[in-house]
C-alpha cells in the first residue's frame, strides 16, 4: 500500500474516534506526555490500536493518541513520539504528522527533552525553537515522489510560525516564566554526544540539541500545516565539558521537574490560539 493511501487509511480510522477537527495537535517529547492527561473530556487510543502506527519503545514516551479539549480548544495530543534510532524509517517517525493533516489540523506543537548547549540556558529552561539543523543528515522526503503529499522541495526558510512565537513569549510574559528562544539541532541517537561534538556544535551557534523533532518539522512544512510551534526543555548542559555524565533517567526526572510550568505554557498557549 502507497504511503498515501495508509495516511488516509488511519484519518479514516480516526475520524469517528476524536470527534470534530482538532484546532492543533501536539506532540509531547520524553517525560513531557503527562500533560496530555490535563485534557478535559479525553479520549484515548493507543498507538497499538491504530492502524499503521508504529508504537513507542522508549522510557517516558506512554504511546497513546489523545484527544480533548482545553477551553474551547480541540486538541490531540501525541504522549509519546517515534524516533529513528528505535528503528524506524523517517517515514514511519514522521507518518503522525501527516496523518494530523489529513485529518484537517493545520497548527503543530512540537515539544521535547533536549541538552542544553548555550552557556546562558539552565537545566529546567523551556526553549522556544526559532530555527533548526538537521545535523542526523537524515530527510524524511528522501525518494518521495507522490505530489499528493506535497511540494518535493519544501521551502524551509521560515521552519516556525513567527505568531506562535510571539504568542508564546506574551504568556511566558504574562506567566512570568523564565524563557530562552534559539536553534535546535537534531542528531541520530541513542547515544549522547562527545565533549568535542558539542563544542562543535556550540561553534555552529546550536543551542540545544536532540534526537527529534527536526523531521517532524520538515514533514510539517511539506503537507502544509500551516502553522508550527517548537518547545525544547532543557534537561542537561550538554556544554562539551569532558567527563560530565548524562542518563536517560536523568532526562526524566528534569523534564517531570520542568512539566509544571510547561503544561501551564503550553495550555495557555493553546486556549489563546
Amino acid at each position: 500500500m502507497e504511503l498515501f493511501d495508509r495516511i488516509q487509511e488511519t484519518a479514516a480510522f480516526l475520524r469517528p474516534r476524536i470527534g470534530a477537527v482538532p484546532d492543533v495537535a501536539v506532540i509531547l517529547g520524553s517525560g513531557l506526555g503527562p500533560m496530555a492527561d490535563e485534557l478535559a473530556d479525553p479520549i484515548r487510543i493507543p498507538y497499538e490500536e491504530i492502524p499503521h502506527f508504529p508504537v513507542s519503545t522508549v522510557q517516558g514516551h506512554h504511546g497513546r493518541l489523545i484527544a480533548g479539549n482545553v477551553g474551547t480548544r480541540r486538541v490531540l495530543a501525541m504522549q509519546g513520539r517515534f524516533h529513528p534510532y528505535e528503528g524506524y524509517a523517517l517515514e514511519q517517525t514522521t507518518f503522525p504528522v501527516r496523518v494530523f493533516h489529513a485529518l484537517g489540523i493545520r497548527r503543530l506543537i512540537v515539544t521535547n527533552a533536549s541538552g542544553g548547549i548555550n552557556r546562558q540556558f539552565s537545566t529546567g529552561d523551556l526553549m522556544i525553537i526559532n530555527d533548526v539543523i538537521n545535523h542526523s543528515f537524515l530527510s524524511p522526503l528522501r525518494g518521495l515522489t507522490d505530489e499528493r503529499l506535497g511540494p518535493r522541495f519544501p521551502d524551509m526558510s521560515r521552519p516556525v510560525s513567527p505568531r506562535l512565537i510571539e504568542l508564546i513569549e506574551q504568556v511566558a510574559l504574562d506567566q512570568h516564566v523564565r524563557l530562552q528562544k534559539g536553534t535546535y539541532a537534531a542528531v541520530t541517537g541513542p547515544n549522547y554526544e562527545t565533549p568535542a561534538e558539542l563544542r562543535m556544535f556550540s561553534k555552529l551557534g546550536i543551542d540545544a540539541v536532540g534526537m527529534s523533532t527536526v523531521q517532524e518539522i520538515v514533514v510539517a512544512r511539506q503537507c502544509g500545516i500551516e502553522e508550527i510551534l517548537g518547545i525544547s526543555v532543557i534537561t542537561d548542559m550538554a556544554t562539551g565539558e569532558p567527563y560530565i555524565q548524562v542518563s536517560h533517567d536523568e532526562v526524566i526526572q528534569a523534564a517531570r521537574e520542568a512539566e509544571p510550568r510547561f503544561v501551564k505554557l503550553v495550555t495557555e498557549v493553546i486556549r489563546r490560539l
